[in-house]
């Protein structure tokens, strides 16, 4: 990606988008305690998308005739003793293909002007508190009124440009997955008994560091599966757990993966768990199976909801007619979120526009349980990258809370889940290309199969 990219993306977006002026504010860094003590830096992911600068305090203001400025804070000549020789504020609009650069002190008066000429710039919907003052000065409106009046025209433009992904960004994405490759295969060689959740979420994270990378989001890595989202680390890997990861690294551009696998602490699944991974495993494969072009992802979801149901009442925990079962939500009960998300330069892509990313304009979600919390519920098409994550938990509070009041007794088996209480849960995620003619499952193959994880781990 070079020059080249950015000034094509932006000229897509003015095309899309044109009249009036396109803002687009880069993040600033969010102190952890004080100012000179941040958190590590991420810019925003649509700054990224269309200048490419990974540098805090910067805007890019595209103008009405099309020209862009870059706007930041000139260099300090002192700031070579703190930070080394570093690119200028020119150099990076150069990198980035922007005509101009200025001193950002002086982006209010150009937007004042802008306005006074009857031109409101367009802008999207911060996601940062701070971000919603910083447009409250820039644009003299109350912060409170910032995001209400965030442009739905543009948001509409960046999520139709976004959500298709080009040559460059499929090899930056199978460029995260290989390095999230190489972390698991560290992770699956180091997980056994008495070893702690920290010391393999140590490792895991190393081999992304050794590659001088940037984990696209904290890991998940927990024998407590039935935990959806677990960041804790404080577990002792015992016999017969299942550990569960759900990870992802960055690429050079700051593209994401996000990969999920379930492996047993002893490296041999027991026959209960096997029982469980391969019925997930099942509605993992099916799905993917069926993703292609003009395929509705809710379609997916529910396909691989049948499955799951299907291997539930084949094991005896669930009863009944399957699809009557799905139709009714009580697979949920083991199956309680979406089976994925866009993934891109965000590893929910784009989540910060809201539905309008994987819903048709006017649909609305679903109430359902379970259904309720698909991300993605919209016709597939050729250059969106998805994820396809399945899951079958057993939660113990949901089981309690369902079976008091008596929820879907005709389909599930509440007498037989005991037994299986403790488990925690499988999950299994593959990060998957819809191609013209179909799919394509992206990066180096990671181990999935029984037998393949049985053998990673040996």
């Amino acid at each position: 990606m070079d020059a080249k990219t950015y000034i094509a993306r932006r000229e897509v977006l003015r095309k899309a988008v044109p009249d009036g002026a396109i803002l687009i504010m880069g993040n600033d860094e969010a102190p952890m305690n004080y100012v000179d003590n941040p958190y590590p830096f991420r810019q925003d992911s649509h700054f990224l998308y269309y200048a490419g600068v990974s540098q805090a305090g910067l805007a890019l203001l595209i103008e009405p005739d099309g020209k862009s400025i870059l706007y930041g804070t000139p260099d300090h000549p002192d700031e070579v003793i703190w930070f080394g020789p570093h690119p200028s504020l020119g150099d990076h609009a150069e990198s980035a293909g922007v005509q101009e650069s200025a001193d950002i002190a002086n982006l209010v008066d150009r937007l004042a002007a802008l306005r006074d000429g009857d031109t409101e710039p367009h802008y999207l919907p911060p996601y940062r508190a701070e971000r919603s003052f910083a447009l409250g000065v820039l644009l003299g409106l109350d912060p409170r009124d910032v995001e209400g009046r965030a442009s739905a025209e543009l948001i509409r433009a960046v999520a139709a440009q976004r959500s298709v992904k080009d040559g460059a960004e499929i090899a930056e994405m199978e460029d995260a997955i290989a390095v999230t490759a190489k972390m698991y295969k560290a992770t699956m060689r180091s997980a056994q008994p008495g070893r702690t959740e920290a010391e393999i979420a140590a490792i895991h994270k190393a081999a992304a560091s050794a590659s001088d990378r940037h984990q696209a989001f904290n890991p998940i890595v927990t024998v407590c599966g039935d935990v959806l989202h677990n960041h804790s680390y404080a577990n002792t890997l015992e016999e017969g757990d299942l550990l569960l990861v759900d990870s992802g690294a960055e690429s050079p551009h700051h593209y994401a993966s996000d990969i999920t696998r379930a492996m047993p602490v002893t490296g041999k699944f027991t026959s209960q768990q096997r029982d469980i991974y391969e019925i997930v495993l099942a509605a993992n494969q099916s799905a993917i199976e069926a993703a292609a072009p003009g395929v509705n992802n809710r379609e997916l979801h529910l396909l691989a909801a049948r499955t799951i149901t299907e291997g539930l009442k084949d094991i005896g925990l669930m009863k009944g007619n399957v699809d009557r079962a799905v139709d009714a939500g009580a697979h949920a009960l083991f199956f309680p979120h979406g089976i994925g998300h866009m993934i891109g330069l965000d590893v929910h892509d784009m989540e910060d526009l809201g539905d309008i990313v994987g819903y048709e304009e006017g649909e609305e979600r679903s109430d359902q349980f379970g259904l309720a919390y698909l991300r993605l519920a919209r016709k597939l098409e050729p250059g969106f990258v998805i994820t396809i994550e399945p899951g079958v938990y057993f939660i113990a509070a949901l089981f309690e809370r369902w079976e008091g009041e008596g929820r879907h007794k005709g389909y599930i088996r509440y007498e037989k889940l005991e037994d299986y209480c403790g488990l925690g849960g499988v999950r299994i995620e593959d990060d998957v290309l819809i191609t013209e003619d179909g799919h394509r499952v992206l990066g180096p193959p990671i181990p999935k199969t029984v037998d393949e994880i049985e053998d990673a781990m040996a």
